[in-house]
């Protein structure tokens, strides 16, 4: 058998919490390792336990899901952090992905959906809510463009080959690797080892901070829909 995922989970709720623990102890490949109330217990439960994955809630006494994200990654960046909140707010979300968290969920999110988001961060990979992606987006574009670009040094794909950034591209129009290795005749294991290459050398966490990395940089087609807006790239 496969190492089971390890979940930490954080809500100031405890029957919240007592929900989601009955949910992933259902999962032959989840194993719950601990549970925090607030942020302030997140940042001491992740460096007792080291979880693989926390699920994060947001709006928490003393330190906020925000706060206590943005602490995790530094100290601890083999742990995803997967936001689930139940306010649908702009700035939550971007707060969070900014923070470094590796997807955001709503708590109506369906079982499916949420053990699958689970497994998707800990592989690596990143999830947003459906009806974030596209606000999310439009957002970034709405902000004031990246004054340095033309700077190389500020430029993230300035040291990404012509494949490498045909592959960045992709991933912020929100394919999955097999979606782009059909659109770039390429097969699914090269297009992982682009994708790792890519993600390195842009310096990004994940796929969803490739994403903001890329429109706010102004590197894909405003009027370009992600493809079938998709909440796990």
């Amino acid at each position: 058998m496969t190492t089971p995922i390890r979940v930490l989970l954080v809500d100031d709720q405890e029957l919240i919490r007592l929900g989601f623990r009955l949910v992933l102890e259902a999962e032959p490949d989840v194993e719950v390792v601990g549970e925090a109330a607030d942020g302030d217990e997140a940042v001491r439960a992740v460096a007792a336990h080291a979880p693989d994955v926390v699920l994060m809630d947001i709006r928490m006494p003393r330190t906020d899901g925000i706060a206590a994200t943005r602490s995790i990654v530094v100290a601890h960046p083999s742990t995803r952090v997967l936001v689930l909140t139940t306010f649908d707010l702009d700035e939550y979300a971007v707060g969070a992905l900014d923070a470094g968290a590796s997807g955001f969920l709503l708590k109506d999110a369906h079982r499916s959906e949420l053990t699958a988001a689970i497994r998707a961060v800990h592989r690596g990979d990143a999830v947003l809510a459906p009806s974030v992606t596209r606000r999310l987006i439009d957002r970034l574009h709405a902000a004031p463009p990246v004054t340095e670009r033309a700077s190389p040094a500020s430029d993230p794909t300035a040291e990404l080959t012509h494949r490498e950034r045909e592959v960045f591209v992709a991933i912020a129009r929100g394919m999955n690797n097999t979606e782009i290795a059909g659109h770039l005749f390429l097969s699914e294991s090269t297009v992982k080892t682009h994708v790792g290459r890519v993600l390195a050398k842009i310096g990004a966490r994940d796929r969803v901070h490739a994403v903001i990395l890329a429109h706010r940089h102004r590197l894909v087609d405003e009027s370009a829909p992600p493809d079938g807006e998709r909440s796990t790239t």
